[in-house]
């Protein structure tokens, strides 16, 4: 037997019966383990998953001329308001209006009783015409005298007399005359008329009540067109305010005031145009906000506002050229910031950090990130991937969000240029 030979009873434990046991199942173990590795070189890798292109919607940016503005929320008010009150006490004897009526300059309103004050004119022309024959009398006795007295038939002192009469029978005259005129006031008084063009409210007093001069308001009168809305702002837009307005003073054509669009706030697509015409001229210290109002036409023929309504008001400062616009889902929101996806010509989505500006309707002014006609991702955003590919859907039947010019109440980022104006309501900042 050779050496490399290794006896069956060697190998074995001579017979052992537990070395047996144990030899057999060690060799059973390596056999087993050998078959195994066999199999595995024998087994095909399996291909690796690959994620089918993401579903979206895109656009195209956009550039057009937009306005940089300032969003806040006002009141608006009558240009005119007066409050009719009788000038002289009496009976009200008729009421010419109803409530509710547009009225004009000198409209008559009320009568009030005129028979007591034409009693009094009556009166006061009869005194007037006793005091100018008092007046007469004195003038021809001064005449008489005055030819005496260069012959001195009369003393100097009757002289005198005779001329201080007739400056006081002129002094009584005049009284008597003033009486007169405060008369006939007094009746035209009784005809209350309309001082302002307006609409009439509700009136407060019935035919046949006793009114005081000067104490009771019958009726209320409101100048609806123009109107005004009155508004406040932070006190930190209004350097910016008053440098926009400096700069339209000085343009030598066009209007020279800031422009104003008003709408009521369920109504954002019926805007009336209006101008800034006063700035208060302190500010409110409270609320650290200042007091401005813009005056906007409302023509009787539809009387869009009425006062004291809430209205919506945006105080256009400049018009910015060629400004990008995307369209407001595009904007997405991540810890970094806002960002948007650009289809790129390859048809992968590139993730693109931007710069908000201010809202415009539908759209959203990109400061930065976005260029002109670039196709950004509107819809789809949560399956796509930076640098996946998209599957780009047809637009919509529906008319595009680029076309869109309902306003917005969501507040802008806060990422705008400093050159733009401090925090509005609505300002974009």
């Amino acid at each position: 037997m050779s050496d490399s030979a290794i006896p069956f009873r060697s190998l074995f434990g001579h017979g052992n019966p537990a070395a047996l046991m144990r030899r057999g199942g060690v060799a059973v173990a390596c056999l087993g383990s050998i078959f195994a590795l066999s199999a595995c070189e024998r087994k095909v890798d399996a291909p690796a998953f690959v994620r089918p292109p993401a579903s979206v919607t895109a656009e195209a940016a956009i550039a057009r001329d937009v306005p940089i503005y300032l969003e806040e929320i006002g009141r608006t008010a009558a240009v005119e308001i007066v409050n009719v009150q009788p000038q002289v006490t009496g009976r009200i004897d008729s009421i010419d209006f109803d409530d509710g009526m547009d009225v004009t300059i000198g409209k008559p309103l009320f009568t009030i009783d005129p028979r007591w004050f034409k009693m009094d004119l009556a009166q006061a022309d009869a005194v007037l015409a006793q005091r100018k024959t008092e007046k007469v009398l004195a003038d021809q006795e001064f005449k008489r005298v005055q030819g005496l007295v260069e012959k001195k038939a009369v003393s100097e002192q009757e002289f005198e007399q005779r001329k201080n009469a007739v400056a006081v029978a002129q002094a009584v005259v005049n009284a008597a005359q003033a009486n007169v005129d405060t008369a006939t006031l007094n009746i035209g008084y009784t005809s209350i008329k309309s001082t302002i063009n307006g609409r009439a409210g509700q009136r407060r007093v019935d035919k046949g009540n006793i009114v005081k001069a000067n104490q009771d308001t019958l009726v209320t009168i409101q100048r609806l067109d123009p109107i005004y809305a009155e508004f406040t702002t932070p006190e930190g837009n209004l350097p910016e305010i008053r440098r926009r307005m400096a700069e339209k003073a000085a343009e030598k054509t066009g209007d020279k005031a800031l422009k104003v669009e008003i709408w009521l706030p369920n109504e954002p697509n019926n805007r009336r145009a209006g101008k800034l015409t006063f700035i208060e001229t302190a500010v409110q210290p409270g609320t650290g906000t200042i007091k401005l109002r813009a005056e906007v036409p409302n023509p009787e023929m539809d009387r869009h506002f009425w006062p004291q309504q809430f209205v919506n008001v945006r105080l256009i400062l400049e018009t910015r050229p060629k400004a990008v616009l995307v369209p407001a889902p595009a904007v997405q929101i991540a810890q970094q910031g806002p960002f948007v996806y650009v289809v790129k010509p390859d048809s992968t989505a590139e993730l693109r950090p931007v710069v908000q500006g201010q809202r415009q309707g539908g759209l959203v002014v990109i400061e930065k990130g976005v260029e002109a006609e670039e196709n950004v991702i509107v819809t789809g955003q949560m399956a796509v991937a930076p640098g996946a590919k998209v599957n780009v859907l047809p637009p919509p039947t529906t008319a595009p969000s680029t076309t869109t010019t309902a306003p917005s109440t969501t507040a802008p980022s806060a990422t705008q240029p400093a050159s733009q104006p401090a925090a509005g309501r609505s300002s974009g900042k």
